[in-house]
């Protein structure tokens, strides 16, 4: 499967030569008989260097479809009205979310974990859990409230936009922009997808600035991929969802929205691969801050403060001197979620689990377990090679709230996950 490369490029593609228009958008007479529709994601007057939007050249324009009528989500939630959220200064972590048995596909499967923000005026996120095992075949999604983040821990998924087609596997991640529409199916072969999903109501994500890191670092725009055209030109019964404030609607479609044959653009879905981070690290003392392992990020009126931080800990060389080279015990104004992708988090090397989660809110207390602890005050400072672990965080501004059906779920929630510092031993002399 071919791609774009880059980030916040104009890019433009088409899946039948000669669509495109030549220095001009011509919507009034498109090649092939096509309709042009512009899509954008940022407001008319946003600045140039943020404006986005994306012209496609379709088979029917997306006025060409039944009426909505809400038909609500039993475990998606994106904002407090439409569901129970508990308020608690507590540290959170959860077990591995279970795979469903069940045939279900991807947008039946969202189990929402936590919100913060407000969808209403266009802040902070909401963070939820799938897990499926069949695809949308004739169904259609799009995310009216949000850009939608995902990261899959298992499993391997194709993402039908209305640009094109990326490829979804663990270690890659996934970013649709709103307005978007898709449908995902599984591989051939794949086994059951499980992952981890977040909306983001704010600014679209962006790369961070690089600072006093200079040129170099962090994750290159080029490693980013867009999908080439390629469309849907079929006929039949389908049907179109939308998110749209916080609930879920419907509307019947006699073809399918995703025949987009030529298009050009800013706005675009894209995708990742984890592993081809640059990860930046001390190799004198002191562990640094997680800023330094942020992929992408949404900014906030507040420069400096993130609406949402996508961060990484990927596998890389420990080098370090006379210093405690885990994260040190902790207290931010920020607000954490933690997932695990792959194998072990340096800091909680048995309780955190692929699936897992965490949640640590402002000025919450946390860090290493007393087994991380004991371990990183006895090792010999060598350079340390972490393998096989890919742990990450969504740091918001905004605390989160954790859903009641995420707290009360039978075997979801630890119980006991404050047990991993209680027998840190008082040692002052």
């Amino acid at each position: 499967m071919k791609y774009l490369h880059g980030f916040g490029n104009h890019f433009e593609s088409e899946a039948r030569n000669g669509i495109l228009p030549v220095g001009r958008n011509s919507p009034q007479n498109v090649e092939g008989g096509l309709y042009a529709e512009q899509v954008s994601g940022t407001p008319f007057t946003a600045p140039r260097h943020r404006n986005l939007k994306t012209w496609l050249y379709k088979i029917s324009p997306s006025v060409v479809q039944g009426r909505f009528t809400e038909v609500g989500h039993p475990t998606w939630i994106s904002e407090s009205s439409r569901g129970r959220f508990q308020k608690t200064p507590e540290a959170l972590r959860f077990h591995p979310y279970p795979e469903n048995s069940s045939p279900m596909d991807f947008l039946d499967s969202i189990f929402t974990y936590a919100i913060n923000g407000d969808l209403y005026r266009n802040s902070g996120m909401a963070i939820h859990l799938f897990s499926f095992n069949q695809g949308m075949e004739a169904r259609y999604l799009y995310n009216a409230d949000a850009e939608m983040m995902l990261v899959l821990e298992r499993g391997e998924i194709e993402i039908h936009t209305e640009l094109g087609v990326m490829e979804l596997s663990p270690l890659f991640i996934g970013v649709i922009p709103r307005g978007i529409k898709f449908r995902i199916t599984m591989k051939p072969g794949s086994s059951p997808v499980r992952g981890y999903l977040a909306e983001n109501f704010g600014s679209p994500f962006q790369l961070p600035e690089l600072g006093p890191i200079g040129a170099n670092g962090l994750a290159n725009p080029r490693d980013f991929e867009v999908p080439c055209a390629g469309f849907e030109s079929k006929a039949g019964d389908f049907e179109l969802y939308a998110r749209y404030q916080g609930s879920l609607w419907k509307a019947p479609l006699s073809h399918s929205p995703l025949d987009t044959v030529a298009w050009h653009g800013n706005y675009v879905p894209y995708r990742y691969d984890l592993r081809k981070f640059n990860t930046i690290n001390t190799v004198s003392y002191d562990h640094p801050d997680p800023s330094i392992f942020t992929v992408l990020t949404s900014t906030s009126p507040v420069p400096g403060t993130a609406n949402i931080d996508f961060v990484i800990f990927p596998p890389r060389w420990m080098v370090a001197e006379n210093t405690f080279r885990p994260p040190y015990y902790h207290r931010n104004v920020m607000n954490e979620f933690m997932g695990l992708i792959e194998g072990a988090y340096d800091a909680k090397e048995s309780g955190f689990k692929p699936a897992g989660a965490s949640i640590h809110n402002a000025f919450t207390g946390h860090g290493p377990d007393a087994e991380g602890f004991k371990k990183a005050v006895g090792m010999k400072l060598d350079p340390v090679r972490y393998e096989n672990t890919m742990a990450f965080m969504w740091e918001s501004s905004f605390p989160f709230w954790p859903a009641e059906q995420a707290m009360k779920r039978p075997g979801l929630l630890d119980q006991n996950y404050a047990d991993c510092w209680q027998s840190l031993p008082r040692t002052f002399r």
